[in-house]
């Protein structure tokens, strides 16, 4: 199944053109990063897949759905998303395995009756991903890093079919980023992992899992294509647009420094 498609999409507001001609797709068994600077339109495409933003013009089908033509509450059930923008919306009070258990309801919050078996099932998620010492303790104890994992515990317990991580390691400091990313890989090593769109602006976090790139300037987009082609010194001088120098981590990554 497709997952998703933009096709000759534009999001035009204030008569300025802030997206144009976006054409992209990603297909079952696709993992993408989406690379860009600050302001280059990241987040208005994210906004679109989440159905927060109509493009101006062009089509736009998620998951087998046309906008315009399906439910949007619907269909954002199907998607796991994980945001600065929700972290700070979640209740600080609230116990980390009842904010993973309210991803099942889509809601901050649990206002739904459930069952012991519902809660097993979210305390049974967060041991997977390595966080069953965060059972019992209150969201804003959490570390950063704890945050991310339990609103990526929570992402997933709708078992999404998309599940969009949007710079989920901004704040972390390095050892708490590499933690994150370690968990990014196991869960994607389970029967139930998504699809997944990983949203960056640093080439280090692009995990070798993520098999293809998107590359997004200035409202369009600078090239597509497999990771392995992409992510290349002379490419991303030209992405860039100034000169850099492309220093190999550990586990196939890449951190580019500006010459």
């Amino acid at each position: 199944m497709e997952i998703l498609a933009f096709e000759q999409v534009q999001f035009i507001r204030q008569q300025k053109a802030l997206l144009q001609e976006i054409n992209w797709r990603i297909e079952a068994g696709e993992d993408w990063a989406v690379l860009g600077l600050n302001g280059a339109g990241k987040s208005l495409m994210l906004n679109m897949i989440s159905g927060n933003l109509w493009p101006s013009s062009g089509k736009l089908t998620v998951l087998a759905e046309v906008f315009g033509r399906t439910s949007i509450p619907d269909l954002t059930k199907r998607i796991g998303w994980v945001s600065q923008s929700l972290q700070e919306r979640i209740h600080r009070e609230d116990q980390a395995e009842y904010i993973v258990l309210s991803g099942k309801f889509a809601s901050i919050g649990i206002y739904q009756e459930y069952t012991t078996v519902e809660l097993d099932e979210a305390k049974q998620l967060m041991a997977s991903l390595g966080a069953k010492k965060l059972i019992g303790k209150v969201y804003q104890v959490l570390s950063q890093g704890e945050k991310q994992l339990i609103l990526i515990a929570r992402a997933l317990m709708a078992k999404p079919e998309l599940l969009i991580l949007d710079e989920p390691c901004n704040g972390l400091d390095l050892f708490a980023r590499e933690d994150l990313l370690s968990r990014i890989k196991e869960m994607k090593r389970t029967a139930y992992a998504p699809s997944l769109l990983y949203v960056t602006h640093h080439t280090e976090e692009i995990l070798p899992l993520l098999n293809h790139v998107l590359m997004i300037r200035d409202g369009k987009i600078f090239k597509q294509g497999k990771r392995e082609e992409l992510l290349q010194e002379q490419v991303l001088n030209d992405f860039y647009q100034r000169p850099i120098a492309i220093h190999e981590m550990s586990d196939d990554r890449l951190m580019v420094i500006p010459k």
